[in-house]
């Protein structure tokens, strides 16, 4: 049985508060809340092939806050990132589990998110995001697009 939250498929903690992951089954989102996560941010589309149909509801039935913010594998966007960066500064006192398909969306989200918002260095920040994919051309233009926006900003 994948009782335990490190069986989620690419599975990655971050912090105390923070980890990552692909697609959870319906048995994995027992072992999230087991493990005091609160809130489930899903980047992936209710249309990804290992979607859970009425994941909302799964999430709910396990006392989960659930919200989705679709984001289309081949157009990343920059209000993508920033509805993500509101949704995890609401949530900023819970544990919060974040997901997509395969955790690669996620991973450059919060390649992002720690830099800009938590003030984790680079070659950190990059690490992490390595030990789940190097991004392809389209998701490292998205990711440099938006740390110049974000510098811009500073």
């Amino acid at each position: 049985m994948n009782d335990n939250i490190a069986d989620i498929s690419n599975f990655l903690q971050l912090s105390d508060r923070i980890a990552t992951a692909g697609q959870p089954t319906i048995e994995q989102y027992s072992a999230i809340a087991a493990a005091g996560y609160q809130v489930v941010i899903n980047l992936a589309l209710t249309d990804s092939p290992s979607a859970l149909t009425d994941e909302c509801a799964i999430a709910r039935n396990f006392g989960l806050e659930y919200i989705q913010i679709p984001v289309v594998w081949t157009e990343p966007t920059l209000a993508d990132f920033q509805a993500f960066m509101n949704i995890m500064d609401k949530y900023s006192a819970q544990k919060v589990f974040v997901h997509c398909a395969a955790n690669k969306r996620v991973s450059a989200f919060l390649y992002l998110y720690r830099q800009i918002v938590e003030g984790i260095d680079e070659p950190t920040a990059h690490q992490d995001l390595a030990k789940i994919w190097i991004p392809n051309p389209i998701w490292q233009e998205f990711i440099d697009s938006t740390k110049f926006e974000y510098s811009r900003l500073r």
